[in-house]
């Protein structure tokens, strides 16, 4: 049975992802902060260990990965997906302790598990695996008021890219998959937003989540000697090839 790690496992894309992964027979270790969201989905699959923890603390993570190591053997994929939109608006009105948040969160947070990942692959017999980083259409067009958001999902492409060279040497593929207005809490928060805004304002178009998830467990099950490198799952209509 292949095993994967998905961090942000409790809600959006990770919730939508693990199920995904669940119900193609995998073993699936659940990471985010809300323990019993984590529970309830362990409850209704078998193959479900829930491992609650704080992306940002290394010292919580690094127990939860050598958890999950002893219960599956090996580590087939991780699915680094856990982050947070931050606060909207102009660079002025965003408060640099907000932008740390965020830089914590989809920075720190996807180093701490690409990290730890990383390093299970390399060791693990036989060696080699998968890390899939969660990127965004906001690393190529970014939509107004998302400084915090944009300016960590363009890092995390460099880490993408980084961790493809650094992995070759120890058969460790990484890919990015980049989601565009798939419809989760994150994005109806946003459009939530953009109506208290202007009640008139029209909302962009949005995907069913599961296309989202069925696009990682694609990119998961690729054999070792092919990778997807860069993945862009959209809705079909919303604003992205020539702003239109």
């Amino acid at each position: 049975m292949k095993s994967i790690l998905i961090t942000g496992a409790s809600s959006g894309i990770g919730h939508a992802t693990a199920v995904a992964f669940l119900e193609a027979g995998w073993r699936v270790g659940l990471i985010a902060r809300r323990a019993e969201k984590l529970d309830m989905l362990a409850d209704r699959f078998e193959g479900a260990v829930a491992l609650p923890a704080d992306v940002t603390d290394a010292d919580v993570m690094q127990g939860r990965f050598d958890e999950f190591a002893r219960t599956t053997g090996r580590l087939d994929v991780l699915f680094n997906n856990a982050g947070t939109f931050g606060p909207s608006g102009p660079i002025n009105t965003i408060a640099v302790d907000d932008f740390d948040t965020v830089m914590n969160v989809n920075i720190r947070g996807m180093f701490i598990a690409a990290r730890l990942a990383f390093t299970q692959m390399q060791n693990q017999s036989p060696l080699g695996g998968r890390i899939i980083n969660n990127g965004s259409l906001s690393a190529h067009n970014p939509r107004p008021g998302s400084i915090c958001y944009t300016t960590s999902k363009h890092a995390i492409t460099g880490m993408t890219r980084s961790l493809s060279l650094d992995g070759r040497p120890y058969d460790i593929a990484c890919g990015q998959i980049d989601i565009g207005n798939a419809r989760t809490e994150l994005v109806d928060d946003l459009n939530a937003r953009a109506l208290a805004a202007n009640p008139g304002a029209e909302l962009m178009p949005m995907m069913d989540v599961n296309e989202a998830a069925r696009s990682v467990l694609h990119m998961a099950m690729m054999p070792p000697e092919a990778n997807v490198q860069f993945m862009t799952v959209m809705a079909t209509k919303m604003p992205y090839i020539g702003r239109g």
